[in-house]
């Protein structure tokens, strides 16, 4: 029997070439000297400070854009005030990568270091601007193009750049998590026109500025993107708060004794896993987690309580009417209606479920049985759900449940940690 071939990730062959590249432009870099080292400077401070505003946090796809838009802005260099810029391609990649590692020290004493995979990203995405602009710029392939048409050049390049930047960050998240990539795909495309459009025009920006006022114009154009960024925040900070108080609200169940410690918890992160192997986008997991989060809250109308809130074994009935009276609780709280449906939704026959209703309904059952399973409760729970999915449960939902459990991988465990 042959030995299975041992393939190697897609995510190592990437920061490979990340490392290697990032190697070159240093040895380059170290063989002929810095370039004007004041432009330069000037360059890296820009991204160093950007470095350090930096901000983590789920869902945000661009933690660092002030970063990002001054790196690609130095890719894009061709003249400072008026006179030709003397860097290279492996310059920029070199004072890039520095200054974004040098801007990350503060994060790393506070045990939050950038992830691999931006940093990955940031060097290959910057490799490619350099590597396509200033070979061209040196042999006075842009010449031709002034005003209007040299700005809208850039633009153009920059939108390629972040169209291969989208690709490059769905195929690494495919790589890690095994999750499949057109939603992925779908989901970092549709962040491109957000903070990736305002990255790729300040960017394009401060590079024209610099070419005809010099590097004061850094500075000038940073603020609107800051602004941009502290709103951000803002935005982020109002939605964290807002899923901490659904959050809050689905614990009613645990507090009052109707439902398991965790239980609600537990639903919503595999529900979550599932959901992206399933294919659904974030705005569709999102809906996908509040109505996991609050689907048993219609137990709360229950003058006896179901032991350990286990609904998955009561008659199809009672386990409707439960559904309908949560739904009805969620229409109260001015969550998104979807989530009501959803949670209304949930007992009726799989057939007649959106593919939401059929994910919590199966993951509430697995993680039902596998309280009632003892200590082989995850796969005694899997081969119930196999057994009565040709009727109760959706067979394709239940699959993706074992394909979820059976995957071991990074991504699936920083997704489950990041979400509680």
């Amino acid at each position: 029997m042959r030995p299975r071939a041992h393939t190697v990730p897609l995510h190592t062959v990437v920061h490979l070439c990340a490392a290697v590249l990032a190697a070159g432009s240093l040895g380059t870099t170290l063989y002929h000297g810095v370039d004007d080292r004041s432009t330069a400077l000037a360059f890296g401070t820009l991204v160093a400070v950007g470095e350090l505003t930096r901000r983590g946090g789920r869902g945000i796809r661009e933690s660092a854009p002030v970063a990002a838009a001054g790196s690609l802005a130095y890719a894009l260099l061709g003249e400072v005030a008026g006179r030709p810029a003397g860097h290279g391609a492996a310059q920029v990649v070199t004072v890039v990568l520095a200054a974004s590692l040098l801007g990350s020290v503060p994060h790393v004493g506070r045990g939050d270091g950038p992830a691999l995979d931006p940093v990955t990203r940031r060097v290959l995405t910057v490799g490619f601007v350099a590597v396509c602009f200033h070979p061209l710029h040196a042999r006075g392939a842009f010449e031709d193009f002034s005003g209007p048409g040299h700005a809208l050049l850039l633009l153009v390049l920059l939108t390629l750049t972040a169209l291969c930047d989208a690709v490059l960050a769905a195929a690494l998240a495919h790589s890690r998590t095994g999750w499949p990539f057109p939603p992925l795909l779908r989901d970092e495309l549709r962040a491109v026109p957000g903070i990736g459009a305002a990255v790729v025009a300040t960017g394009a920006v401060m590079a024209l500025g610099a070419a005809v006022v010099g590097l004061w114009a850094l500075p000038v154009f940073s603020v609107p993107l800051l602004l941009a960024q502290l709103s951000h925040r803002r935005y982020t900070a109002v939605r964290a708060t807002y899923r901490q108080t659904i959050a809050s609200l689905a614990r009613a169940t645990e507090i009052a004794g109707y439902t398991p410690h965790g239980h609600s918890r537990r639903v919503a992160a595999l529900s979550q896993a599932v959901g992206r192997d399933l294919g659904l986008t974030e705005p569709e997991l999102t809906v996908l987690e509040y109505a996991a989060l609050m689907h048993d809250i219609g137990q709360l109308s229950l003058v006896d309580p179901v032991p350990e809130g286990a609904t998955a074994g009561l008659p199809p009935a009672e386990q409707r009417r439960i559904a309908l009276l949560g739904g009805a609780v969620v229409r109260q709280t001015g969550v998104d209606p979807r989530v009501a449906g959803i949670v209304e939704r949930q007992a009726d026959p799989h057939a007649e479920q959106p593919l939401a209703a059929r994910i919590v309904r199966v993951v509430n059952a697995y993680d039902e049985k596998c309280r009632e399973g003892g200590p082989g409760g995850p796969l005694t729970a899997l081969e119930e759900l196999r057994l009565g999915a040709a009727g109760e449960y959706a067979p394709e939902v239940v699959e993706a449940v074992a394909r979820v459990l059976s995957r071991d991988t990074e991504g699936t465990r920083e997704q489950v940690d990041r979400s509680w």
